[in-house]
């Protein structure tokens, strides 16, 4: 991992989610890019376009200012985390939030991006509204989603689930290298249901080939998926809960209403969501 992408508003949200951006940033020694998105507003007034242009400019005049009183403060808690500070850039960029990052990311060829969200609700927001869902799902990097309640510590396990298909074992080699690189471990839960297909032999298999890495397998039967999830996570002690998505239905799937309100009481559970090659 060589780069690391950070959107932020500025807020307390986000400043808390720096913080797990300077932990990863370390741990892989990688470079962070920090952006802040602003958007000019539409103004019209036909009879005096110097007055329009005026306004516009006076606005993103503040909006840069804004944004260079901001950097200290970020050095600030870089320092306090003993981060080396040279390792870090700073871009602002006018635009659609969704569709600078997707830029960005692509330009710089970024490998992770952090964002700071409200619990489950704010993931909820990040993920479905204003189109974003539709354009980060198509956007092939690793998303860490830090909710404003979760307080770094220490990161020791990474929950992943899985179905034995062929792109969970893709997608759960990139949560081991995750996890190598900041030492910790990978519990693997599989939740078979009444309908579940899984030979044992896959399952012996995908054992004998992850035995030399830091992965536990967990099937457990009960076919209450969410439910068991949950209890997983709270059993367990996880400290960041990685998915895969399945494009634009793992978002629907994902905040239907039964698994936001389960995920408002793991709020200080940060999601990792894996991207389907």
């Amino acid at each position: 991992m060589k780069k690391i992408l950070f959107p932020t508003d500025f807020s307390e949200t986000a400043n808390n989610a720096f913080v797990y951006v300077l932990e990863m940033a370390k741990a892989f020694k990688a470079e962070v890019l920090v952006l802040h998105v602003f958007h000019l507003p539409i103004v019209t007034y036909e009879a005096y376009p110097a007055y329009v242009a005026d306004v516009l400019d006076n606005m993103e005049l503040n909006t840069f200012e804004n944004f260079k009183d901001q950097i200290p403060y970020l050095k600030k808690i870089a320092e306090e985390h003993h981060f080396d500070s040279a390792r870090m850039n700073y871009t602002l960029e006018q635009g659609d939030l969704v569709s600078v990052v997707k830029k960005i990311a692509k330009k710089e060829q970024v490998d992770l991006i952090v964002m700071g969200t409200h619990g489950a609700s704010g993931l909820k927001e990040t993920f479905l509204g204003s189109n974003t869902g539709s354009v980060l799902s198509n956007v092939p990097v690793t998303l860490l989603c830090v909710p404003d309640n979760a307080k770094f510590n220490s990161i020791q396990k990474i929950a992943f689930t899985t179905r034995f298909r062929n792109k969970d074992y893709t997608a759960l080699k990139q949560v081991v290298d995750f996890a190598n690189g900041i030492n910790a471990k990978v519990k693997c839960l599989y939740v078979r249901t009444a309908d579940s297909d899984v030979e044992e032999s896959v399952i012996e298999r995908w054992r004998t080939n992850f035995e030399k890495e830091s992965v536990s397998f967990f099937t457990v039967p009960d076919n209450d998926v969410e439910t068991t999830v949950f209890d997983f996570i709270t059993g367990q002690e996880i400290d960041i809960l990685a998915m895969l998505t399945y494009k634009r239905s793992f978002f629907q799937e994902l905040f239907r209403e039964s698994f936001t309100k389960r995920m408002s009481y793991h709020t200080e559970i940060p999601l990792l969501v894996l991207h389907e090659k």
